[in-house]
């Protein structure tokens, strides 16, 4: 299972498309149809927070989970900077391990649409850990996993221990929520494409293949970010080289020079796998949980051959003297 390293600078910059607002809107008409309305939610593979930052501003104690430091660095930067932009308010010098004192929230958990971003209720846990090993302290009401971080999980025995994990960690009869991209979106929409993007300050070519045999996903990106803090060599500064002959040359050297300072190059190479319906079915069942539903994403519809991306809701089921960590 690979971090976000390099990405993780750029990540929130090329996913400003993703309807944040929306998705957790649907999210947590999910939470509220079977009776999650509060309290403690796990998030795996929080990433940048997008996610739980909202549902923290909708009155829930989140944790946020994920592998890379890189991201949860972002993440803990945006939790600080709603403390300090409270509904308009600008608080200075608040003790952030006392802020939850100083919070005030006008959220109504009544109706979990969003018509404007609130501020976060609590402080949000962010907490580096492999969710193939996650410890928490506790068991929660919820887990949810969002913005396919579930196929990020390449083998089956693998998926099977995160489950039995969360398993663990639900309180009786508690919630898991994930979404899956699907086969279908991998080799059809993905399929063997480039994709380049670019905004004022970075760049990036994702180059997807898709390998039919082992339905395992792969790209690879190289990422350009602009360095605001490397020095420039001016156009009327000299340069001590004896190698350059004459002016000219010396304006190539420095261009060249000037070029690579001005951008830091990144490549990653990430891999996710596609699951059929029916495995990750067999594999809730098998960690113990019991399967309720799966939907075509954001509806109340059954998944068609064509659905890019799929919601699974799972529950807690009562077994005695339930424990898997060690397993």
């Amino acid at each position: 299972m690979q971090a976000y390293s390099g990405f993780a600078q750029v990540y929130d910059i090329f996913m400003d498309n993703v309807p944040y607002d929306e998705w957790t809107d649907y999210l947590t008409s999910l939470l509220y149809e079977y009776g999650v309305e509060n309290g403690l939610v796990l998030e795996l593979g929080c990433g940048t927070g997008n996610i739980t930052r909202r549902l923290s501003a909708k009155g829930y104690d989140m944790i946020g989970v994920d592998i890379s430091d890189e991201m949860l660095e972002i993440a803990r930067e945006k939790e600080y900077e709603d403390f300090y932009e409270m509904d308009g308010i600008i608080s200075q010098n608040v003790n952030i391990e006392n802020i939850a004192d100083e919070l005030v929230v006008n959220t109504d958990n009544s109706d979990y649409k969003s018509e404007s971003f609130q501020t976060v209720k609590n402080p949000i846990l962010y907490l580096q850990q492999d969710m193939r090993e996650f410890e928490l302290y506790g068991t929660v009401g919820a887990v949810v996993s969002i913005c396919d971080s579930m196929n990020y999980i390449t083998s089956e025995e693998d998926l099977l221990k995160v489950f039995k994990l969360v398993n663990n960690y639900l309180d009786p009869g508690g919630i898991f929520i994930f979404d899956m991209n699907t086969e279908y979106k991998y080799k059809t929409i993905l399929a063997d494409n480039t994709i380049a993007e670019n905004r004022d300050n970075c760049s990036f070519i994702w180059e997807n293949y898709f390998h039919e045999e082992n339905k395992i996903n792969e790209y690879n990106m190289t990422i350009f970010v602009k360095n605001e803090y490397n020095t420039l060599i001016e156009d009327d500064e000299e340069i001590e080289d004896e190698a350059v002959e004459d002016e000219t040359e010396e304006d190539e050297v420095i261009e060249e020079y000037n070029a690579a300072q001005l951008f830091e190059r990144f490549q990653e190479t990430h891999y996710q796998k596609a699951y059929s319906i029916d495995k990750v079915k067999e594999l809730i069942n098998r960690a113990g949980l019991e399967f309720i539903t799966v939907y075509d994403a954001f509806t109340k519809n059954k998944p068609t051959d064509k659905s890019e991306r799929v919601y699974f809701i799972a529950r807690e089921k009562y077994q005695e003297n339930k424990k898997y960590i060690s397993e």
